[in-house]
Formats: structure tokens, C-alpha cells, sequence
């Protein structure tokens, strides 16, 4: 028998034209009460059947996936080759199990039809996924049937396939279509493979006739309700770094859901011609049904090729059904597919980013697909034109959403897009679905609107006033938007424009460098977007800050947003803030040089581009601060000070910041890190608005030691442990807690005098939730290695440190405090979690446990995409920002105990740690100590600094190859 499965041209019979359907749940074909004895006789013994199909199956399965390797075929031919390939399987072993076939008619006269169903129904077929069967009768199976279809079965599972199925009578699987949206979905493709094809036809038939009216209509919105659910579970945005390219936004279940919906809708209307392509899944049936445009269908040809390309090459090197795009197989998958390195980019982050412009492209043809399927069904249900009457502006109203009269008017007048979106926005009328559809398609006339002074100041209006979130598509009796405006509790309820600007392509042809970041990806295990979504969520978060959305968790930010004046100018810098990422170099530097483009663009004066221009420089100051230096350190808020100079532009950069961070993704933004900006904050306003100056502290220190005097006095401690206790500490350590740690402070210390043992270790765990921060504090004798021990135990107990500070008081002892979180950025709150901390902590310092062999033997749970991106390893000293300090930055791949391994390096070179900040942004660990000399001195010379760096970089080294 010829191999014609190799052949993508070969076409089924035209009876198999229609074809799809992704099985309902499954029925096991194996009668549930006892059967008496068969008379059932194979054509041939199964175990002669399955050794001769797996030869045929291997051998064939690896020359297809040889012509694949050697680009031979693509990814659509590919996969119909393997679904061409498993049709001769199955109708091989449906001929050797007996199964009923016209031309050899079962004993009892059962009419029989072996159906394929799922995406293998459709005609195209991954390596690894699951082949669906319907086993369709015309009547309940005999014993004998069922007989013949466990030897199907159970070969099939033999061979190692996957194999989902069902047993059926056209009867109960109508009746699961008229009830179950899924089994609806999965019979609109059924293929026949085996048996009496009249069976199909007759469900198709039936089928047919029941998507008619209410239940077509009920069909259609159930399958794009079921679509943003699918959403909400894999990612509600396409931009997600590590994308689920089959179920997540802008994969391929989108493409089949508009090849469902429309197919449901017109797929009556087809041609033989055209049934035949779609029944070989070489073209979306969405390119079908004549409503897109040549250059549309050509388009969507291609994604829908592109994305089974790359689902072919995820199944091959993984081996398995995998389905998400991971950042372990981005680069493999970049390189199969011949994305190289070009300029300052990547291979992989060129890859990555023609992928997400083909999700894009998914979305927007979703917004011009969906929109005219739904107009259609519409139309058939309403007994009635459509109600057109005038609306706002010179525009109309249709069925009472906002439409444009005539379309070409966006190319004569390209102005007017965004007239049409302003007049949406300011009387609040959701776009009618046809009217998006001609915004895209009309897109790059958009680009004439630079520099044009009309189109600036719509556009900040739409940038910056609230509006409701625009439907892409809509039915009459779903809610307007005005009805959804009053939800003020619903996120979702009032949404801006930005997305369906940037959807629709008017974002990139309006702002120069906003293609540049289209789709970029962010190779740092932190953000969990693309660039460009990054920057609309944080205008999205923006926008909440000021609406009093995130009050409970952000009230300092909300507070400064209700005074903010020059909101145009925060909304386009929040917008501009990341886009200079992806030309090489420093991204705020080259960022504020096309935000200041941008700016004269649209017509700002020179001192408002200045200020644009100035926060996207300087976005990443207070951040960078706040997490990695010591903002008690008066040298550093005078050098703060001295680069705002203004207390608007701090308040404008403070919401810029968190905007920033809180948009990165749920776990970035913490309330630890809301108080240590909260701080920051406070200090640099404290100089800018002429109060307390950073370099006059010795007032602060006097009225913070009177008022915790006063505490301890109030407390009834003794004269002489509160005295004593005045004497131990240094301005700094006054000026780096409040009063009520100082207090605590002195509790622990009284009870160390009170114990008699100079080598007791004093210590207090204090949970603070509202801070999602846990505070250690360790009041014991100086030793060295004493701070890498205290982390090591830490690292033993699954925290992760935060912040820390080592004070060493006039008595010789240190107090040292920690600032650390649990696993999932908490605090910890459980008892025995901070009973355990402090036994483990307890045990190390005691010298019970061995640390380097505990920590070695320990089973840390790394994250799966260590060695998927490349972290360099740096070490960065300053001694000019600290007057007393040298500043040493680490940065390096995170992991833990790597603070520990540090620590201990700093403690064999003798250097002293007064301060530590611990910063991590994603997989990279970014720690920062504050050290001196055994002499409490700076680094002197040089080559104190280069043994230093060469130490540490090999500390570094050696975590590496732990990893590895």
C-alpha cells in the first residue's frame, strides 16, 4: 500500500469536508454489566496488528519529522502529514479489528462510523497531543461492536498514543450538543475515517438544523464567554514573557474559536473548494467566509502557520505535550527557526518578539472577524434593519452604539480617529463592533498625525481621562458602557484607551520609538509583560492611584495624587518611561532623549518637555535608593536632594515609581517596600521643603533619646539600665529606628545584664504585617563570621532577607537587626513558623548546627528558569557616595544562601558590615553592604578594592556551578 499520508495534497472525500470536533466527555466503550461469551473473531491476532503498525507508525513518524528538521515543510504540512499518518493507522487497525465498513457489513447489520474529532479532527496534528475518536452508531453497540473497538483502543494506548474517546448513537450526541457547549463545538468538525460516512453526514444534518436562531445565537456568545474565561485562567494579555501558545490570548484555541463561531454562523455558505481546505486545516476557516480582505487573509495565513511552526518545534525538543513557551526553549526554539543575532539584538529576543506581534495580530483580527460574524447573526435574529440615528459630533448611532457614517473618512481624514474616540470618550457611548473593525483597517493613515497640534490634545485627553473599557465586540441587550461606569468597585468597569490604541495600531504610527518596544521581551525573570504592556499597566495603575482604587494599599500615593497639577505631564513620562529599551546603552538615558522628541511633537513648552524629559531619566532613582541604600545615610538624601530640587518633581517621581514597580507583576510591589519609599520620601521632602537638613541631625538624635527615655521611664525600667542604655549607641543607630524598636532595644539589653553571662545571645522576633515584614533583632558579643552565621540559619528557614543593619554599641556588643519575609514576600505570622526561626537561629549561633554542611545538604527548590537566562555576575565599589562607608554592590544570580556566602567572604577579608540591603528583580539578586576595614576605616587603596572584587566574583563563580 502506498504511503500517500506524506502527501499534503491528497484530499479527503468530499463527505469528509466538514470536520472538527474536540470530544465531550469521554464514554468508555466497555459495557458496564457482565456480557455473555462472543463469537467475535479479529481479522488478525492484536498483538500481529500492533508490531506491524508501531514499525510502520516509527518509520514514518521519523521522516516526517526529518522533512520538518530539514525545512522541507512547514509547520501547517507538518502537522497535516502527522494527521494523514494517523488515518492510515487507525483505518489499519479498524480494518484488523472487524470493524463494520460497507463494504464488509457486521452480521447484525450495525450501521458504524469510526469519526476523528479535536484538533486531529480538523486535520492537523502535533506530535504529542491527544487523538480523539468518536466511535458513532446508529443504535446502542453490540457486544460484539464493543469488542471490536477495545482492540482499537487498547492497540492504540499500546502504540503509545493518547488517545481520548467516546461512544455515541447520533441520538445522545445531538442531545450532548443541545446541552454542553463543548460537545456543541466538537461535532462542528467531525471527520469520518472508518465506516459508513452517511452516519456523519446524517449528525451533520441534525447538527445543522439545531444551530439555528436562540441556540445559534446562545452558541456563539457561550463560545466567547468561554474564550475570556480561558483568558482570565492562562494570562489575560498576550504579552506574558512565557506564553501558553495554544490556550493563552492570542494563541491558537483564539483562531479556532473565530474558525468555530464564524463556521457556525456561514460555514453554510461555502464552497466545495473551500470545505476542502478547511477539512485539511491548511487555511482557518475564518480566511473562508468572505469577510476579510485579501491582505487580511494573507496575513492570517501566515500567523496561523507561524504559531503551529513553533508549537511543532515545542513538542519535538521537549518530547511531550507541551504547550508553554518557557524561557528554556525560547533561545532552541529561536535558533530552529533562524532568528540570529542582529545589531543589539538577540536571535531569541528577535524570536520572541515576531511572536508576540503575531498574538497581536490574533487579537486584531479577532477585533475585525468577530465584530462582522456578529453583526450577521444579528441581523438574522432581528426582524428589522438596524436602528440608525444621528449622534454626537456629525457621527451616528446604530442600535445606540457610537458608529462613523462613513468609514473612508478616517483615509481622507485621518484626524478624524481619534475625534471619533474623544467623542466616545467625553459622552461616554460604547464603539459600535464595525467601527473598530475600520479603525484597524485603517490604521496607517494615523502616521500623518504627527506634529499635528489637534490630534496632541485629543490624544492626552484620551491618555489621561477616565473612560470605560470599549467591548470589541457587542450584542444588542449585553450592557453599554454607560451602564458599567457606576461599578466603581469592578477593576475592570473603567478602563482607558490605551489598549485599544495600542491594539489597533494608532500608538505605534503616532509615537516615534513605540514599535521599537512592540513586543519586546524582558529577559530578566522579573517583569512577566512585554515592554509596551508593561508601560500601559502602569498608566492603568496610575490611573487607580489617583481614583482612590488602591487607597488601602497605597495611601500615601493616593494622597499625593489628589494634589498632582500637572497630570498631563506624569501620565505621558509613565507612558515614556521604559521607551528607550531595546537600542543598547542605558534605556532612561536613551528614553529621555525620544521622550523629549515626543514632547515637541506634541506641542509641549520647553519647561513641561524638561520635566517629561527628566522622570524618564531619572525613574529608577528612588527605586534604586530606597532598595539598595542606606537612607539614613545623610550623604545620600543630600545627594538626592541636590538631583530633584523640587518638591513637585519628588511627588511626581514618587508615583511614577510605584506606578512602575506595582505594574511589573502581583509580586513586585510589597509593603515593605511601600515603607522603605515611604521613608525615602519623607527625608528628601523633609530638605527639599526647607525643614530638618540631612547634614543637622544632632537635634533629631537629642529628641529621639529624650523621648524614648521618657518611654522607658513610663515603663518602669531602672534608672540605671536606662542611663547605661543611653550611653551604648551612635547618632546613626538613634536615627535608624523609631522609638517603640528603641524601646525594645532596651528591654533586650537589660535582660542581657540581667542574665550575668557575657556570651548569652539575646534575641526578639516581631512579626509587622502591615510592613509584610518580619523584624529579628540579636543583642550578643561581637565574633566574627556573626552576621553570615545569623543568614545562613535565616536561609535554613526559608526567608528571605530584605534588609539588615549592624550596629556595634560604646559597650563592644552588637545589636544586629534583619528585616525578612517569608517565601511569597509575607510576613511571618504562624507561631511555630517564628518558633522554628528562632531554635534554628538559636542552634547555629550556639554552634550546635554545622552551617556549610547543613546549608550543602539542604534541598533548596530552585526555580526552573535559572539556567535559562544568562545573569551576569558583577561587583561594583564606590567610596565617594558614603562618607564613612565604602559601598559595596553585588549583583549576581539569585538562589539560596547566597547573601550567606557573601557575608562569609566580607568576614574572611575582615571587613566589617554595617548595613546590608538585599534587593532581588526576578532571578537577579542585587546586595548591597555598607563595610569598613578592621580599622573602621574605608577601602584605602586600589588593591584593597581589586581582592575584594576578585573574591567575591569567585563566590559568585562557585554559586554558579552549584546551580549547575
Amino acid at each position: 500500500m502506498k504511503n500517500d499520508f506524506l502527501n499534503i495534497t491528497t484530499l479527503p472525500s468530499e463527505s469528509a469536508a466538514n470536520k472538527r470536533a474536540v470530544m465531550s466527555a469521554p464514554t468508555a466503550p466497555a459495557a458496564s454489566h457482565p456480557r455473555a461469551a462472543s463469537s467475535y473473531q479479529p481479522a488478525i491476532p492484536r498483538q500481529e496488528a500492533l508490531e506491524k503498525l508501531r514499525t510502520e507508525l516509527g518509520i514514518q513518524r521519523g521522516r516526517i519529522h526529518q522533512q520538518f528538521e530539514q525545512r522541507k515543510t512547514s509547520g501547517v504540512a507538518t502537522a497535516r502529514n502527522l494527521a494523514l499518518l494517523m488515518d492510515h493507522i487507525i483505518e489499519q487497525l479498524a480494518r484488523h479489528a472487524g470493524l463494520p465498513h460497507p463494504d464488509h457489513p457486521s452480521a447484525g447489520g450495525e450501521s458504524f462510523c469510526l469519526c476523528a474529532t479535536g484538533g486531529y479532527g480538523a486535520g492537523l496534528l502535533a506530535p504529542f497531543s491527544d487523538v480523539d475518536l468518536l466511535f458513532l452508531t446508529d443504535r446502542p453497540p453490540s457486544d460484539t461492536l464493543i469488542q471490536a473497538i477495545e482492540y482499537v483502543l487498547y492497540t492504540l494506548w499500546d502504540l503509545g498514543l493518547r488517545v481520548g474517546h467516546a461512544t455515541r448513537t447520533i441520538e445522545s450526541a445531538m442531545e450532548m450538543a443541545r446541552t454542553d457547549q463543548t460537545s456543541c463545538t466538537t461535532l462542528l468538525d467531525i471527520r469520518p475515517l472508518y465506516g459508513q460516512n452517511a452516519l456523519v453526514l446524517s449528525l451533520q444534518e441534525k447538527l445543522e438544523a439545531h444551530l439555528k436562531g436562540p441556540a445559534l445565537e446562545r452558541f456563539v456568545l457561550q463560545a466567547i464567554a468561554q474564550r475570556e474565561d480561558r483568558h482570565r485562567r492562562f494570562g489575560e494579555t498576550p504579552y506574558l514573557v512565557e506564553p501558553h501558545i495554544k490556550e493563552g490570548k492570542g494563541g491558537l484555541r483564539d483562531l479556532q474559536v473565530l474558525n468555530w463561531i464564524g463556521y457556525a454562523v456561514l460555514g453554510n455558505g461555502l464552497s466545495i473548494k473551500s470545505n476542502l481546505q478547511r477539512a485539511q486545516g491548511l487555511a482557518p476557516a475564518c480566511t473562508l467566509l468572505g469577510l476579510l480582505t485579501k491582505r487580511e487573509i494573507s496575513r492570517t495565513r501566515s500567523l496561523w502557520n507561524f504559531l503551529w511552526t513553533v508549537r511543532l518545534n515545542l513538542h519535538y525538543i521537549t518530547g511531550r505535550n507541551e504547550e508553554r513557551l518557557t524561557f528554556d526553549v525560547q533561545p532552541i526554539i529561536g535558533a530552529r527557526m533562524r532568528y540570529g543575532n542582529h545589531g543589539h539584538q538577540r536571535g531569541v529576543e528577535r524570536f520572541m518578539r515576531h511572536h508576540f506581534l503575531m498574538a497581536r495580530a490574533v487579537m486584531r483580527l479577532t477585533h475585525v472577524f468577530q465584530p462582522a460574524i456578529l453583526l450577521h447573526l444579528r441581523n438574522q435574529l432581528q426582524q428589522r434593519p438596524p436602528r440608525v440615528e444621528p449622534g454626537p459630533d456629525g457621527f451616528q448611532r446604530i442600535d445606540g452604539y457610537l458608529s462613523l457614517p462613513n468609514p473612508l473618512v478616517l483615509v481622507r481624514e485621518p484626524i478624524t480617529v481619534l475625534r471619533f474616540l474623544d467623542c466616545a470618550r467625553r459622552h461616554q457611548l460604547a464603539l459600535h463592533p464595525a467601527a473598530i473593525q475600520q479603525i484597524i483597517r485603517f490604521e496607517r493613515h494615523s502616521a500623518t498625525l504627527r506634529h499635528n497640534e489637534e490630534a496632541s490634545s485629543l490624544f492626552i485627553k484620551l491618555l489621561c481621562e477616565p473612560a470605560s473599557e470599549v467591548p470589541p465586540a457587542v450584542l444588542p441587550g449585553q450592557p453599554a458602557i454607560s451602564e458599567m461606569e457606576h461599578e466603581e468597585d469592578d477593576e475592570h468597569s473603567r478602563i482607558f484607551w490605551l489598549p485599544l490604541l495600542n491594539e489597533t495600531g494608532i500608538l505605534s504610527h503616532l509615537l516615534p520609538g513605540w514599535s521599537r518596544i512592540l513586543g519586546r521581551t524582558q529577559f530578566d525573570g522579573y517583569h512577566i509583560h512585554t515592554v509596551e504592556a508593561h508601560t500601559i499597566e502602569s498608566v492603568r495603575v496610575l490611573r487607580m492611584i489617583e481614583q482612590g482604587r488602591m487607597t488601602d494599599e497605597l495611601p500615601l500615593a493616593y494622597r499625593l495624587a489628589r494634589t498632582m497639577t500637572q497630570r498631563p505631564l506624569l501620565y505621558l513620562a509613565t507612558l515614556l518611561h521604559d521607551i528607550g529599551k531595546g537600542h543598547g546603552g542605558d534605556h532612561s538615558e536613551i528614553g529621555a532623549d525620544i521622550a523629549t522628541s515626543i514632547c515637541q511633537q506634541l506641542g509641549f513648552s520647553a519647561s513641561d518637555t524638561d520635566t517629561v524629559s527628566w522622570l524618564v531619566l531619572h525613574h529608577l532613582l528612588l527605586s534604586r535608593t530606597a532598595f539598595s541604600r542606606d537612607i539614613d545615610d545623610p550623604q545620600t538624601i543630600l545627594d538626592l536632594a541636590d538631583i530633584i530640587q523640587s518638591p513637585k518633581r519628588l511627588r511626581m517621581l514618587l508615583l511614577l515609581t510605584i506606578a512602575d514597580i506595582r505594574a511589573v507583576g502581583p509580586r513586585a510591589w510589597n509593603a515593605w517596600k511601600a515603607t522603605l519609599l515611604g521613608r525615602l520620601y519623607t527625608r528628601i521632602a523633609d530638605v527639599l521643603e526647607g525643614g530638618l537638613q540631612a547634614r543637622e541631625d544632632d537635634e533629631r538624635v537629642e529628641h529621639n533619646k529624650a523621648f524614648v527615655q521618657q518611654a522607658l521611664m513610663d515603663e518602669g525600667m531602672a534608672s540605671a539600665d536606662i542611663a547605661s542604655f543611653m550611653k551604648l549607641g551612635s547618632p546613626g543607630y538613634w536615627l535608624s529606628f523609631d522609638p517603640q524598636s528603641h524601646v525594645r532595644h532596651a528591654g533586650l539589653i537589660s535582660r542581657h545584664r540581667a542574665g550575668g553571662r557575657d556570651d548569652a545571645i539575646i534575641m526578639d522576633i516581631v512579626p509587622l504585617p502591615s510592613r509584610g515584614i518580619t523584624e529579628l533583632t540579636v543583642f550578643c558579643k561581637d565574633k566574627p563570621g556573626l552576621f553570615s552565621r545569623i543568614t545562613g540559619a535565616l536561609a535554613l528557614c526559608g526567608a528571605t532577607i530584605a534588609d539588615a543593619r549592624i550596629h556595634t554599641l560604646h559597650n563592644g556588643m552588637v545589636l544586629d537587626t534583619f528585616w525578612f519575609q517569608a517565601p511569597h514576600g509575607e510576613a511571618f505570622l504562624e507561631p511555630e513558623h517564628v518558633e522554628r526561626l528562632r531554635e534554628t537561629i538559636t542552634q547555629v549561633m550556639e554552634g550546635d548546627v554545622n552551617l556549610d554542611e547543613t546549608l550543602s545538604a539542604a534541598s533548596f527548590p530552585l526555580a526552573r528558569r535559572l539556567e535559562a537566562l544568562p545573569i551576569p555576575s558583577r561587583v561594583l565599589i564606590d567610596n565617594d557616595a558614603s562618607e564613612n562607608h565604602s559601598i559595596v554592590e553585588v549583583n549576581g544570580r539569585d538562589r539560596p544562601a547566597l547573601l550567606h556566602n557573601i557575608t562569609a567572604t566580607l568576614s574572611r577579608l575582615k571587613l566589617h558590615i554595617s548595613s546590608a540591603h538585599i534587593m532581588t528583580y526576578g532571578l537577579r539578586a542585587v546586595d548591597v553592604f555598607y563595610v569598613t576595614d578592621s580599622e573602621g576605616r574605608k577601602l584605602a587603596t586600589p588593591e584593597q578594592e581589586e581582592a575584594l572584587q576578585a573574591a567575591l566574583l569567585e563566590t559568585l563563580r562557585h554559586t554558579e556551578a552549584d546551580i549547575s
